[in-house]
This record gives structure tokens, sequence and C-alpha cells, in this order.
């Protein structure tokens, strides 16, 4: 292919680079005449491993040039790949000007080209920035139709610098978000060669994940800081310490607890969060993550009420009361705290829940659930259909399988909110079922 690269700062560079290296015709577009004039003689504009290799080849080869000259790069091009860079402004918001004048000067470059061409963006950008911002421009300025004159694409960089190269040549995996068949066939055409795992998406999902992956390493890397304060304040080394969490793969290191759904509750994690911060504390060692966790926990359970409110329904079916399926633990239940808010606010509520039977509970677990609820008995029901008669609302509170099918036995003007997503294959052809963050 012909590849109209526009930008040539780290990104562009590898990307172009390592394009050129299967064979591609790469022109990189650059306002900043010094690299124009390196990369034409040669040499990388960024030090990165591997890379003056490649593009010494590549120009040695003829398949590699740089100008400033976009319209003329993207007439020529089959497909333009958009590198800009989109840094974060005096507000903290990303700065999309840069971003927003390359897109009004390749669509001005499309409306004198005949034929079909991909647009690729692949900057770090928010969700809709591509779809709501960037084909607009295209389409304004070049007259053309978005999937029928042209196609556009977003596949996010997963680059560490350092390891760029490599990164690019043999990826973990490829995202692919497109507007069309046809352009989703034609970017998966231009990466799929270079294998790994290729996932094709929506636009928005495939602009989110780069934001929703960095967001997670930055988590990571303060959360092993915080446990290297709090094992310093108490004399333990924290590597022997994270080395040990490291081992299991099962729900340390895994997807585990990785999907969105409701608050954590049970007799472990809060309390021992809680432990942890209060040490730290005492020794005079902050960790604003880990205290904050609870925090934000509580802010799920916020969220889920504001949504039930929204409904506007007086009777509210509870399904599932311990705090997650299988077992009658109800300390410290996020569903038996929702069912405690929806009681104090006036609703009428019937739970359901196959292993929470008052009289069986004992000790702790027993103390808590009358402290919460007094009369608890009373609102628990033998059956779902039980606590289904006469709803406004029906919450499914636990991943429990037993719960999967409810949304088809919901009757006209029953609203289905699912908290746990154990329902979400049912969301299809049903406007009433609604997840709480999907």
């Amino acid at each position: 292919m012909r590849i109209a690269v526009i930008g040539l700062g780290y990104v562009g560079s590898v990307a172009g680079a390592c394009l050129a290296e299967l064979g591609h015709d790469v022109t990189f577009v650059e306002v900043n005449a010094v690299k124009v004039e390196q990369l034409n003689a040669g040499f990388s504009p960024v030090v990165e491993a591997g890379l003056p290799e490649l593009i010494r080849n590549g120009c040695d080869a003829g398949r590699i040039r740089a100008t400033d000259d976009l319209g003329e790069a993207v007439t020529a091009a089959d497909v333009s790949l958009i590198c800009v860079g989109t840094p974060t402004g005096p507000t903290g918001d990303v700065h999309l000007q840069d971003l927003e004048k390359v897109a009004a000067q390749i669509g001005h470059a499309l409306a004198g080209r005949p034929g079909w061409q991909l647009v690729v963006l692949t900057s770090t950008v928010p969700p809709g920035t591509t779809e709501g911002l960037v084909v607009p421009i295209l389409e304004r300025e070049s007259g053309k139709v978005c999937g029928v004159d042209f196609g556009v694409a977003f596949s996010p960089e997963f680059l560490r610098e350092g390891a760029a190269v490599p990164d690019f040549r043999q990826p973990e995996m490829t995202v692919l978000g497109a507007s069309d068949p046809t352009a989703m066939a034609a970017v998966r055409e231009l990466y799929g060669a270079f294998g790994g795992r290729v996932f094709e998406t929506s636009i928005p999902a495939a602009e989110t994940v780069k934001l929703a992956a960095n967001a997670w390493h930055a988590l990571k890397v303060t959360f092993a800081n915080e446990m290297g304060r709090f094992c310093s304040s108490e004399g333990v080394d924290s590597r022997a310490v994270m080395t040990l969490l490291q081992q299991d793969r099962k729900l340390n290191v895994s997807a585990a607890y990785l999907n969105p759904g409701y608050a954590f509750g049970g007799s472990c994690l809060p309390k021992d969060l809680r432990t942890l911060t209060y040490r730290a504390r005492v020794h005079g060692v902050e960790l604003p993550v880990l205290e904050n966790v609870l925090r934000s926990n509580r802010a799920q359970v916020e969220f889920a009420l504001a949504k039930i409110e929204r409904y506007g329904g007086h009777r509210v079916a509870v399904l599932g009361l311990a705090f997650k399926h299988g077992t009658d633990d109800l300390r410290e239940s996020p569903i038996l705290e929702l069912v405690e808010r929806l009681l104090g606010k006036g609703h009428e509520v019937a739970v359901h829940d196959e292993s929470v039977s008052v009289p069986r509970l004992v000790g702790a677990n027993r103390e808590h659930a009358l402290r919460a609820i007094p009369h608890i008995a009373c609102l628990l029901q033998p059956e779902v259909s039980d606590v289904l008669i006469g709803a406004d609302v029906v919450v499914i509170g636990q991943g429990n399988p037993a719960y999967r099918d409810v949304v088809d036995r919901l009757v006209p003007g029953q609203r289905l909110l699912d908290l746990s997503g154990v329902a979400a294959g049912s969301r299809d052809g049903h406007p009433e079922y609604e997840g709480l963050s999907w």
C-alpha cells in the first residue's frame, strides 16, 4: 500500500518504519522542517532501539520519505495514518486542535482525490472523538460521505518506549474499530501481517481501551508503591510480598474482578482494607489510593440507588441479598445496604436469595443482618416469582445463574436493573433491561 503517516513523532516514526519494512511505501508528513530533513537523510528523528536501522533501510530501499506537504501525500496514498500528538491542556482535558487541523487538511485533500481511501486514527483520544469530531470534519471538508467515498478506522497503539519496535512487530493484541465493513477489511489487511490476536470492536470501545489500559497501568504502579510504603513501615520486605502476590494467577494476576459490576462486600475485603490503611496512618504513611477504595466502593452503591430512583417505581424486587451468590454471608453486603437505603427512602421491597434463611443465620452474620434490617425475614420470599409480582423495578444483585432469564419473565411496565451482569446476554431485544454501567 501507499501510506501517508501524518506526524513524525514517537508513534508515527515507529509505525511508518515498521510498515515500510513490510514493503509498503510510506510518506511521512511533518511540519517540523528539521525532522523532515533528518528522515530524508536516513536518520531517525527519535531515539528508539532498532528504529534507526529500520529508517535507514527504508530510505535506502526507496520506501520511506518525508514531506511537509500533507495534501500531496494524502492525494497519492491509499491509507492516511494520523499519529499527531494529543497532549492535555491547562484544565487537564485533551488538546485536540492539532487533530482538528489535520482532519481538515485530509478532508480538503480527499475532495480532489478520485477513488476510495482509508483514514486511520491511532492518536490517543477520548471516546467519541473519531465519530463525533474527525468524521464530520472529513465529510465537511471533502464533500464526501464516510462509509461510501472513504472509510475511517481507529486502532490504538500500545507501544512501550524502549521496546516500541518489537511491540509493533509482534503485538500482544491489535484492536480495530471501523466505520463500515469495507474500512474494517482494509485496516485488518494493514495490521494483520503483524500477527497477534486481533479484536474487532466499535470505534468508541477502541478509543476507550487505550485510556483504560493506561489507567490500569498507573493504578498498578501506584498500588505496588503504596504497598511498598506500607511494608516498609512494618519492617516487611515489600518485594517478597509482591512476588508472592504475583504467584496467584487465578485471582491476583488475571481477568478476575476486572468486569464492571456492583460494589464488593463480605467479611474480608472491606475489613482488610480498613486494617491496612489504619496501620499505615499509625505509622504516618500516606496511602491515598488504598484509603479511597472504600469511598469509591460506596459510590457504586449510590450509583445503583440513583438509577433505581430515576425509574420512579415504588415497589422494588431485589434478587440476591448476600454479598455474592452461593453464600449466606450478609456481612457488609452492598446489596443488603442497597435494600436498607431503599427502605429508608420509602420503597416497598421484596427479596429473594435461595441461600439466605434468617432462622439459619448465626453469630456475627445474624447480628449484622438484624442490625441493618430488623424485619428482614418479612422481606424474603421463597420463589423468584413471588418477588416479581407487583414489582415496578427488578434489581439483580448477584451473579446467580437462576436470574439469567428473569428479563423474559417481566410483565409490561416492569424495568430491570442488572448489577451483576448475569443477564447481560438478554439485553438485546429487551428495552426494559439495563446494566449498571453497560
